[in-house]
């Protein structure tokens, strides 16, 4: 294991920020976490997990406490079974899989992160979420000491959330299995209406692997939520909000401050999240309130191509982020009654 002390976390992190890490680990083996895990738990040290780091807003003091890079490797294909080292690049992940004629996340093609975040974020994009396809989970349990194999039934996979997420503290994510599916190199039944759309196909049609993944890709590069870094415009954790999930009463009454707002002939998106429950899109409230693309004059703007993305255009710090998207769930809360719930995982700051 490589051991750094007093290691800046800022370069390990898509928006590269926050401040330095009082020891920073880099594990390329399983046995390397749990070792360092253990040591950690044992000696009452905090502990940050970090893998690709584009989920993470670290505070502008950094982390006192043990920072343990997960960079292990791993890509191991039976079949239709695919098992993934918790360290492996997802895109490139992805980019194999589309090479191998498997289907099933095609369209996750281009989030920036490693393996071992999607489930617990429960990863998703363009219609299809980790959770369809994940069987299993092996993890190192903190709290039994011990490996454990955790079934998808067992995951409580839901809208970006998993236990995983629900308990962040207990389990260190070390392999993830996937079930594909070989429809002849066809995608899966393309579910999101922009993709069909670009693919000039019905919602429910299936296209060939490589033209949903290149799609998807052109899609979020068109966004900036592809990450590059020459491009300050992509310096960001890509959404940074989530969308609201309203009960029927909630939405009705929202529905009635956006036409109080934008006049009778408004209609929020809206799209069917279970029973009794509608999703609306944090983008569309976002730039309704005011803060449309480019918004800001500081360090820190919303993109100019997603206004769901709040990026750092070089020289900012984590408090100038944090006050755009202060300032931003102010303004849609004052506006229509939602208060925005941040994406990212905070470290030492809170929204």
């Amino acid at each position: 294991m490589q051991e750094l002390h007093d290691a800046p976390l800022a370069p390990l992190t898509t928006f590269r920020l926050g401040g330095p890490a009082h020891r920073l680990i880099t594990a390329t083996t399983d046995a390397e976490v749990i070792e360092a895990v253990r040591e950690a738990d044992d000696s009452g040290t905090p502990l940050l997990l970090i893998g690709g780091g584009s989920n993470l807003v670290i505070g502008d003091k950094g982390f006192d406490g043990t920072a343990l890079r997960i960079a292990t490797k791993g890509f191991s294909l039976d079949g239709t079974k695919l098992e993934l080292a918790a360290g492996e690049v997802w895109s490139d992940a992805v980019a194999r899989t589309v090479e191998a004629g498997l289907a099933g996340i095609e369209c996750l093609a281009g989030i920036p992160g490693s393996v071992g975040a999607t489930p617990i974020q429960n990863v998703g994009a363009y219609g299809q979420e980790v959770s369809s396809t994940i069987t299993e989970v092996i993890a190192y349990d903190r709290r039994t000491r011990e490996t454990v194999t955790i079934p998808n039934a067992e995951c409580a996979f839901s809208y970006r959330h998993s236990r995983f997420k629900a308990e962040p503290d207990r389990h260190a994510v070390l392999r993830v299995r996937f079930e594909l599916q070989d429809a002849d190199g066809l995608s899966a039944p393309i579910r999101y209406a922009e993709t069909a759309r670009a693919l000039g196909v019905e919602p429910g049609d299936r296209v060939p692997l490589a033209d949903a993944r290149e799609t998807v890709l052109k899609l979020r590069s068109g966004k900036g939520m592809v990450l590059d870094p020459e491009d300050h415009d992509t310096w960001s954790a890509g959404s940074f909000f989530t969308n609201p999930i309203l009960t029927d009463d909630d939405f009705a009454a929202f529905r009635t401050r956006v036409k109080e707002r934008l006049g009778e002939e408004a209609e929020p998106p809206a799209y069917p999240a279970g029973e009794g429950r509608t999703k609306t899109s944090a983008a569309w409230l976002i730039d309704k309130a005011g803060f449309t693309k480019g918004y800001g004059t500081g360090p820190a703007r919303i993109s100019t191509k997603h206004t769901l993305a709040l990026t750092n255009r070089g020289g900012a710090t984590t408090e100038d982020l944090l006050a755009l998207a202060r300032e931003v769930v102010a303004g849609v809360r004052e506006a229509f009654g939602i208060t925005l719930v941040n994406e990212p995982v905070t470290v030492g700051v809170r929204l």
